[in-house]
């Protein structure tokens, strides 16, 4: 792994992480198993808590281990290690839940099989046209562009809550700061963002 500019804000076990990564890539096994060891348990109980069966949480946890050890030569500790691994769970979970829904219930499907009456049509698809697709994204680049102008602290804040879609609790944890202080600074950064994104939306750009 190349050396590259580390996040000055990074936890202690932040760091520790990235030690542990670089070994891993490096091919020790022992590296491996320690990151496992860190971080199985919160990432099963962020899959039991979506998908609410231990069967499916457990294989889903296996699943998330065995993408970010897939690509953990693209990790950069930008983030901390434990948000780029949740970020990977979660997403891998959001497919096995879609995948899921899309299996028990498809919208080409009657309800009733021997009916005459097809109520498919009020289903709607949860995917995006491209219109719908190219204004979220128009969106979300100037989201981004004002999220830029707020200080460091409370742009994490907001980065970690919506975009790394952690939790308060798991927020508090990666930075090591009280839970009360995660909620006390996301609700100022909130604020400021408001402020700011305000102009644009009276200007219609969001």
């Amino acid at each position: 792994m190349e050396e590259v500019k580390i996040n000055k804000n990074l936890s202690e076990k932040a760091l520790q992480d990235y030690e542990i990564v670089k070994r891993a890539v490096l091919g020790e096994e022992k590296a491996y198993s320690q990151l496992t060891k860190r971080y199985w348990d919160s990432i099963f109980h962020k899959m039991l808590n979506m998908v609410h069966n231990r069967e499916d949480a457990n294989d889903l946890t296996q699943e998330a281990f065995a993408k970010a050890f897939d690509k953990l030569t693209s990790y950069t500790p930008r983030f901390a290690f434990s948000t780029w691994l949740f970020k990977i769970a979660i997403n891998n979970c959001i497919d096995h839940i879609r995948k899921k829904r899309l299996h028990l219930l498809s919208i080409d499907d009657k309800v009733e099989g021997e009916g005459s009456q097809d109520y498919s049509f009020s289903l709607k698809s949860n995917s995006l046209d491209p219109e719908q697709t190219f204004i979220r994204t128009q969106k979300v680049k100037q989201m981004r562009k004002v999220l830029r102008r707020l200080n460091h602290k409370y742009r994490l804040m907001i980065e970690l809550r919506f975009f790394e879609d952690l939790s308060y609790e798991e927020i508090s944890r990666e930075l090591e700061i009280p839970l009360g202080t995660v909620k006390a600074q996301l609700f100022r950064a909130k604020e400021l963002l408001s402020n700011m994104l305000e102009p644009a939306v009276r200007a219609g750009r969001i």
